[in-house]
């Protein structure tokens, strides 16, 4: 039986329950299941820790669902799935966040069928709810030069922040990838970082003067004050000498966004953002931007051609003859 325990724990707890599903076919251990899922997608998927989480945070809920309604995953109907869209509609869940959870329980179940521990696959025919497109919020130029300038640069912790949000800003890297930077993955020389980001696929991102300038001056004498002698493996470090976490980084970015005006919904993604429409707007074709984004699918990237038809509107209106 799955138990609701707290969450950082979950995906620890999940992957080391003995998985022994029941016989081929007959409804098994919703717990096991699970295990043996989300095992699957640690060692043959290779999917990051973050990501597992996820997936084991929305088969928690699942499988509280499943309770409920007293059913198993290999008695679970099409029926079944609808009822707890239902559910998570009326919980106030987005499309968005909703399309997420369809994307786990689809997986699982043809995980389960692949396996042979269940003979049908109950999500097959589930649609979620229609989703809108929302174009990503993305900061001005103005706004991300005042936020450059946020840090205090007379500090180490500030010389650390300028080159972090340089970094970011000149890489669009996602905040993970960007926290878990080693020092060996940085090149000054060719001025590239190399990363490692969904399904632990590498990418070299190159890196603009600005930033490389900001790390060099953050590497000269920020990153050796706050190291204070000590060895750390990580390119950005804290007072402490450990791995500057995500978390942190959210709240330092969030506190930099206050002090220079900028005070709803500030966060490393919204600078990803900014790199990638920036780019844009300056004549980068969308393939290129795909790649230094780490995206798989290029129809993800594909939610940033709001700056393409903006400037294509733009272009048409100042060279149409009858604009």
């Amino acid at each position: 039986m799955l138990l609701l325990i707290k969450r950082p724990l979950l995906y620890h707890w999940l992957v080391t329950v003995a998985a022994a599903p029941g016989p081929r076919g007959v409804p098994g251990d919703s717990g096991n299941y699970i295990s043996s899922f989300l095992n699957f997608c640690r060692v043959e998927k290779g999917l990051a820790a973050h990501t597992l989480e996820a997936y084991a945070a929305d088969l928690e809920r699942f499988g509280k669902f499943q309770r409920e309604r007293r059913c198993e995953p290999g008695s679970v109907a099409a029926e079944d799935l609808g009822a707890y869209v239902d559910q998570l509609q009326q919980a106030g869940l987005s499309g968005r966040s909703i399309a997420r959870h369809l994307t786990t329980i689809r997986n699982f179940f043809a995980f389960l069928v692949r396996e042979g521990l269940v003979e049908n696959d109950p999500a097959e025919r589930v649609r979620g709810p229609k989703q809108w497109q929302t174009i990503p919020r993305y900061l001005n130029r103005g706004e991300v030069e005042r936020l450059l300038e946020a840090p205090d640069t007379s500090r180490p912790t500030g010389l650390r922040d300028r080159a972090m949000v340089e970094l970011l800003y000149a890489s669009g890297l996602r905040v993970t990838e960007l926290c878990r930077l080693g020092m060996s993955d940085l090149d000054t020389n060719n001025g590239v970082v190399r990363t490692t980001g969904k399904g632990n696929k590498q990418r070299l991102v190159p890196v603009g003067k600005v930033a490389l300038k900001a790390l060099a001056d953050y590497l000269a004498t920020g990153r050796p004050a706050l190291l204070k002698g000590r060895a750390c493996r990580y390119l950005f470090v804290t007072a402490r000498g450990g791995c500057l976490t995500r978390q942190g980084f959210w709240k330092l970015l969030a506190g930099y966004g206050r002090k220079v005006g900028i005070f709803h919904g500030l966060t490393p993604h919204v600078l990803r953002h900014s790199f990638a429409t920036h780019l844009l707007e300056g004549g980068a074709d969308l393939r290129s931007v795909q790649v230094m984004l780490g995206h798989a699918d290029i129809s993800t990237t594909q939610i940033y051609t709001h700056v393409m038809r903006s400037r294509l509107r733009e272009t048409v209106e100042k060279h149409h003859p009858r604009a």
